[in-house]
């Protein structure tokens, strides 16, 4: 498996650090990797326009021009597999980081200890990414990408699956559905399972989605939700 990863870090020197612990990462995991650094936002962007095949973004927050989050929201408005990985020296943007579902935050100065599990994680996740699922409506067979689904909602005795591509109501119990689901999904309340990786934002009642979705919590299924979104962040 060949891995194309970019770093996108307007400091020369901070760049060239990043790809020499990726290609130290590489290494270790017996992985061919495709480095290529970026001095700014509009540069990558323009090289993503491109082909739009890569697979790990390590990206700068605070850069002239176009800032990181600026340019994590462009790609998420129709990737949502890229792993985004923030690199920066700031805590205060911890939040933006939901709001594009970054797999990880990280704080300079990075080093190996830190950013290998990260690598990891996004190659694990990348391999999630091509799992789907098939679900059988009343007109046809679709085959959905998990990364696709937003939730999955209980209406009596069918489900009706939120995804990118729209909603497919299908004739099974919502635990049935459930099983065909990886740890990326949890379920938050009798009548809804949710992806973790669209999750925007939660309280103690509700959770919204990037899609806009308002998704109520059970009572007490907070610190669970909470837990698991920390476990994929």
């Amino acid at each position: 498996m060949q891995l194309k990863i970019a770093i996108c870090d307007d400091c020369g020197e901070q760049a060239e650090y990043l790809a020499e612990l990726v290609r130290a990462w590489a290494k270790k995991v017996r992985t061919e990797a495709d480095i290529r650094a970026f001095p700014s936002a509009e540069a990558f962007l323009f090289a993503y326009e491109e082909t739009k095949d890569f697979d790990i973004l390590l990206l700068d927050v605070e850069m002239p021009g176009m800032s990181g989050v600026e340019l994590a929201r462009e790609i998420r408005r129709e990737n949502s597999v890229l792993q985004i990985v923030f690199v920066t020296g700031y805590y205060e943007y911890f939040s933006d980081g939901f709001d594009v579902s970054a797999l990880h935050y990280l704080i300079k100065p990075a080093n190996a200890d830190k950013l290998f599990p990260v690598l990891d994680r996004a190659v694990q996740n990348i391999g999630r990414g091509q799992r789907s699922v098939l679900v059988e409506t009343a007109e046809e067979t679709v085959r959905i990408p998990l990364a696709d689904i937003f939730y999955a909602e209980a209406e009596n005795v069918y489900v009706c699956v939120h995804t990118k591509e729209g909603a497919y109501r299908i004739r099974q119990s919502l635990a049935k559905f459930a099983g065909q689901l990886d740890d990326t999904f949890l379920r938050v309340h009798r009548s809804y399972i949710v992806g973790l990786g669209h999750i925007k934002r939660i309280s103690r009642t509700e959770i919204i989605l990037t899609d806009g979705a308002h998704i109520p919590i059970s009572r007490g299924m907070y610190p669970a939700v909470h837990e698991a979104l920390i476990r994929v962040l």
